[in-house]
């Protein structure tokens, strides 16, 4: 626009000094460097700045960078090496620092090494076999790669003998109930099944939120997949990403891109599942941005479960996402009604315990928190087996009180 205007001036013959001067001072820039506009304007007809190529990194490149263990001095030795023109050791810098903050992951040094030499035994001996007199034997066998199986994770969740779910751990004997607190999330997660949405699983550390949440998903419609995602320690957006990749378990090295990361992940989310976000608490927001843009993907179809122990106030944090969970569910201590119950039926052990003296360690150590009754069990459980003429009793429920419950 100001190179457009001073044309203008002196095509009609009034432009003056005092005008380049001006110009210059509004565009933050040097008289000088307002001359060589108007003189590239006037030869080049060209107003506009001269747009600079964009210098990007080739896959050689990153797996050069990569097996040096991120040292761009040693790429940039590489490359003047191999010739050709160059790019400085700063724009190489820039670059990287560039492609790394937009998502693309540098492969471990150790891995691209091992893959290496993986690649290069292979070929050995493939030649090996092609060298053999007969085009086969046990050379050429050993040459071929197995393809990878890829354990897919289905709606049907392994069950041990003792009827526990993979993933939960319970004493030797227990078994799950179906409490309230498990009907009421399998009813808040078979509703945003049917509509595709989102539900948030809360409540205090130690109230079965996992096990509800696993035992509602235990049996899911047929064409429904589950999948559960880990969350990593100090989670980035590039991690959740590896994570979201791998429990996907899709085929393949992971992408160097973020873009074709996601281009995988999206099309493995292209059918009916489940993404459960176990410890969604410690996700930050960027994190929570990162799984809100894989649900509101048009080529997904994820029912969003995000549990943990404050995960609600995590999601405080992003309102566009929290405005898109459909249901709010608190899994809550155990009633003093319903802990007769419940105990009774987790582990046999507590069979022959009156409901009143289970009503007094509910009161005086376990608070209606599920993994202090599991963890009260376990230590019972080794108490019994270990002092033979032991019984249950408030002398020994006392001592074993002191092992659950945190010091003061």
């Amino acid at each position: 626009m100001l190179v457009a205007r001073l044309l203008e001036l002196d095509a009609a013959g009034a432009l003056t000094t005092a005008h380049v001067r001006a110009g210059a001072h509004v565009g933050g820039v040097n008289v000088r460097t307002v001359w060589r506009w108007l003189e590239a304007a006037r030869t080049e007809g060209r107003v506009e700045r001269r747009s600079r190529a964009r210098l990007e990194l080739s896959d050689q490149m990153w797996e050069v960078l990569a097996q040096a263990g991120g040292n761009v001095a040693a790429l940039h030795r590489h490359l003047k090496a191999a010739g050709g023109e160059v790019p400085s050791l700063a724009s190489l810098h820039r670059v990287v620092r560039r492609d790394l903050q937009g998502g693309r992951v540098l492969p471990d040094r150790a891995v691209v090494r091992r893959e290496r030499d993986e690649q290069q035994r292979r070929q050995a001996l493939a030649d090996l076999a092609l060298a053999g007199p007969q085009g086969g034997g046990a050379a050429k066998v050993a040459a071929r790669r197995l393809p990878r199986r890829v354990s897919e994770a289905t709606g049907s969740l392994p069950v041990g003998e003792s009827g526990a779910l993979a993933g939960v751990a319970l004493p030797a004997g227990a078994q799950l109930v179906r409490s309230s607190s498990v009907r009421a999330a399998a009813e808040a997660v078979g509703q945003a099944m049917a509509v595709q949405g989102a539900v948030c699983v809360f409540g205090d550390p130690g109230r079965g939120k996992t096990a509800a949440v696993r035992m509602a998903l235990g049996e899911v419609p047929p064409g429904w997949k589950v999948t559960w995602v880990p969350v990593p320690v100090r989670p980035s957006v590039a991690g959740m990403r590896r994570a979201v990749f791998d429990a996907l378990g899709l085929a393949g090295r992971f992408p160097h891109t973020s873009a074709l990361a996601d281009a995988a992940v999206a099309g493995a989310l292209s059918e009916a599942r489940v993404l459960v976000v176990d410890e969604a608490q410690r996700l930050p927001v960027p994190c929570l941005e990162y799984l809100q843009s894989l649900w509101d993907h048009p080529g997904t179809r994820i029912t969003l479960v995000l549990c943990g122990a404050g995960s609600e106030r995590a999601l405080s944090r992003l309102p566009q996402l929290a405005s898109r969970i459909g249901a709010w569910q608190e899994v809550p201590r155990l009633t003093g009604a319903e802990v007769a119950t419940v105990v009774t039926g987790f582990h046999p052990l507590w069979h022959t315990v009156p409901a009143s003296d289970l009503t007094w360690i509910d009161r005086s150590c376990a608070h209606g928190t599920f993994r202090t009754w599991a963890a009260l069990t376990a230590h019972l459980q080794n108490a019994l087996l270990t002092a033979a003429d032991a019984s249950v009793d408030r002398a020994l429920l006392r001592r074993l009180f002191q092992r659950v419950a945190p010091p003061l």
